[in-house]
């Protein structure tokens, strides 16, 4: 890592270090083997290995050597480059210390980690006492012949700097808890039914099955420019027909023969290549020949160039894009097996909304229901309709009931658990699947997905405007893809300017703008209305403890 100090990188919001000794929080002594950290507990005991640098197995003996007053039977030799080890991987590795001497992690590739194992105290002092110098071994030297290895999860070490940019990745994509909900949600809700529709009405679907061409492109041999189709070896007689693009009736050419041509055109039977007219000049004789100092080439696109029947252009899981509605017409492809688009009826509940007219005192304007389909677009969620709830005991439960023309409730407000806050209780009473309860971020942690015993599935948002949006980007996309099989995107990461200024105990979704080639957050954000969206770029999706070299996974917001 060219002289970084590799245990203090933070991933995460903490250092590697600091993992490390969490990870070992249970043992009777903790001895860190290193540079002095000031930021370490003082019942960590600290000790630096002789000489200095000098490899890890001077410092496993430098660390033994520390534990000179400690009874414990077992030692926890592990390397401060682990950025998710925890207390349970502890566990397995000394609940697995018995018959054999000494137990190493092997980590999600199946490598060994020579650097994290149990060992039985006294078989490590032994091997350890055999060697006659500690400087530059490796840690082979210390291996016994029966060792036996475990293998434990989320114990990848990082020894390059692209490692430690995939833990930061990943931090940043579970950190927050939010990753755990949309995984939750694409395993538990059932996909939609399939139809097939000509591509132009398949927009905003997701492919059932991979788009598979039905006919070659080019279908024919076709000129690829403006010039001239020949047949054999120069000097060519020009024929007086042209080829134009959509002709079929021209006689097969003889060798010797050239016939103007156009740009798509098929190209005759018996030419032989097609030579732009730039690369061509008709000498003083009436022939037509190559220039001098013109490459030879053929500007033909043959047959099948493209694509040939039966190959797989488009992989299932894909959107239905403008793009790939182009690309199923050239395919000859007649129609699309598509889930989708999901269809969605909003609903808001409430007595104090209003939509028009002048307020009462205690009303609240509807400031979300007229933009919210707007979001669910960029969702790729179609409204279908929307309806206003007042609060009555038996409305949601006549709402529910009702529900089993559209795929999808957005329900805005009456999530949480005051007095008005009938939904979960309607969902209980509907026999409903809670899939999320709730999610630890603010604003949007009261949210609550479920799925009612008809596959209707019901997302409940907050009911302040900013928690609502930001509610929905977040989640929304998880259900599409578990709804129509669509692949997930790969997250869109970022880091913050300012991440000092947004970093708390507890995870957030704030706006951010851009700010040169990093982001920069929005420390002020208030709830109640969108003003906060105005001008900014995406939400962020902020864990607990962020440091600006964490990334943050951003939800972009459609202008």
């Amino acid at each position: 890592m060219g002289g970084i100090d590799k245990p203090g990188l933070r991933v995460g919001g903490m250092p590697l270090v600091h993992r490390a000794v969490e990870a070992v929080g249970d043992a009777r002594r903790i001895v860190v083997v290193g540079p002095h950290r000031d930021d370490l507990a003082d019942d960590v005991l600290q000790t630096r290995e002789e000489p200095v640098r000098s490899g890890p197995v001077a410092a496993i003996a430098a660390g033994l050597q520390a534990l000179s007053r400690s009874t414990a039977d077992i030692v926890v030799v592990i390397a401060a480059d682990l950025p998710f080890v925890d207390t349970r991987a502890i566990t397995t590795l000394v609940a697995a210390v018995g018959d054999s001497p000494v137990v190493f992690a092997t980590d999600d590739a199946g490598r060994t980690q020579y650097l994290f194992g149990a060992w039985a105290r006294s078989t490590l002092t032994h091997k350890m006492n055999a060697l006659e110098d500690v400087a530059g071994q490796p840690v082979r030297s210390l291996l016994p012949d029966d060792y036996r290895t475990v293998a434990v999860p989320g114990t990848d070490d990082c020894d390059t700097p692209d490692d430690v940019r995939r833990a930061r990745e990943r931090t940043a994509l579970h950190a927050s808890g939010i990753e755990a909900s949309r995984a939750r949600i694409r395993e538990r809700l059932s996909p939609i039914a399939v139809r097939h529709v000509p591509p132009v009405e398949a927009e905003g679907g997701v492919l059932a099955d991979a788009l598979v061409a039905a006919g070659a492109l080019p279908h024919v041999d076709t000129s690829a420019m403006d010039g001239y189709a020949v047949a054999g070896h120069e000097p060519w007689t020009v024929r007086g027909e042209v080829a134009f693009a959509g002709t079929s009736d021209l006689e097969d050419m003889h060798d010797g023969d050239a016939v103007r041509i156009a740009t798509g055109a098929r190209v005759p039977d018996g030419a032989t290549a097609v030579v732009r007219d730039e690369h061509v000049v008709v000498g003083d004789d009436g022939l037509l020949r190559r220039r001098p100092d013109a490459p030879v080439r053929n500007d033909a696109r043959r047959r099948g160039e493209d694509w040939r029947p039966g190959t797989e252009l488009v992989s299932a899981g894909t959107t239905v894009s403008a793009a790939v509605v182009s690309v199923a017409l050239s395919a000859e492809v007649g129609n699309l097996p598509v889930r989708g688009p999901v269809r969605a009826r909003t609903v808001f509940s409430g007595n104090e909304i209003r939509a028009e007219g002048p307020l009462d005192p205690g009303q609240t304007r509807d400031s979300i229901g007229p933009v919210l389909p707007r979001y669910l677009r960029s969702c790729c969620v179609d409204t279908a309709d929307s309806v206003h709830l007042h609060d009555t005991p038996a409305a949601f439960d006549e709402l529910l009931a009702d529900a089993s023309d559209v795929d999808l409730l957005v329900v805005v407000g009456a999530t949480g658990g005051g007095a008005a806050d009938q939904l979960r209780s309607a969902l209980n009473r509907a026999s409903a699947e809670t899939i999320v309860s709730r999610v630890p971020i603010r604003p949007g942690g009261s949210q609550i997905t479920a799925v009612l015993p008809n596959g209707v599935v019901v997302l409940g948002l907050p009911g302040n405007p900013l928690a609502a949006v930001s509610t929905l980007m977040m989640t929304a996309p998880a259900i599409v893809d578990a709804l129509t099989g669509r692949i997930p995107t790969t997250p869109w990461l970022g880091f913050l300017t300012n991440a000092a200024d947004v970093a708390s105990d507890s995870a957030r979704i704030v706006p951010v703008s851009r700010d040169g080639v990093g982001w920069r957050a929005d420390t002020a954000v208030r709830t109640a209305h969108l003003l906060h969206l105005v001008g900014h770029d995406a939400l962020a999706v902020v864990p607990p403890h962020v440091s600006p070299d964490d990334p943050v996974e951003l939800l972009p917001l459609f202008r």
